[in-house]
């Protein structure tokens, strides 16, 4: 089993910014694999968020979102971030990271292999 562990969701207003961290333990993640956030709102499917693989740093992020969302990695610490500005109410969700370790559809979750446990996000207007 490898952990994931996000952190830093919360409860903000419409136009504020959060910073997301994913910490993944295991050596495995340093030379290969993608890490990838999601998030699900109630009564909604997951969806992509961004992406950034582990090794290159190249990142991928949902059309919808990329200018407002950057996704970042500190190798030294293991950990991915996902930061989002000028939050709106429709990004209320859960925010999951993942890791797959052969990527080939970097925005398809069920590809992804290993999952953390969620983090609520809740934007109020």
């Amino acid at each position: 089993q490898v952990p994931l562990v996000e952190s830093g969701g919360g409860l903000v207003q419409a136009g504020d910014s959060l910073r997301l961290s994913c910490a993944a333990s295991g050596r495995i993640f340093k030379n290969y694999g993608i890490l990838g956030w999601f998030r699900q709102a109630p009564g909604k499917e997951r969806e992509f968020v961004a992406a950034i693989s582990w090794a290159g740093g190249i990142t991928y992020y949902a059309d919808s979102l990329k200018g407002r969302f950057t996704i970042s990695r500190e190798n030294a610490k293991n950990t991915v971030y996902l930061q989002m500005n000028n939050l709106e109410r429709e990004d209320t969700a859960v925010y999951y990271c993942a890791v797959d370790l052969n990527p080939t559809r970097v925005r398809v979750a069920t590809d992804y292999d290993y999952w953390g446990q969620g983090t609520q996000v809740t934007v109020s207007s």
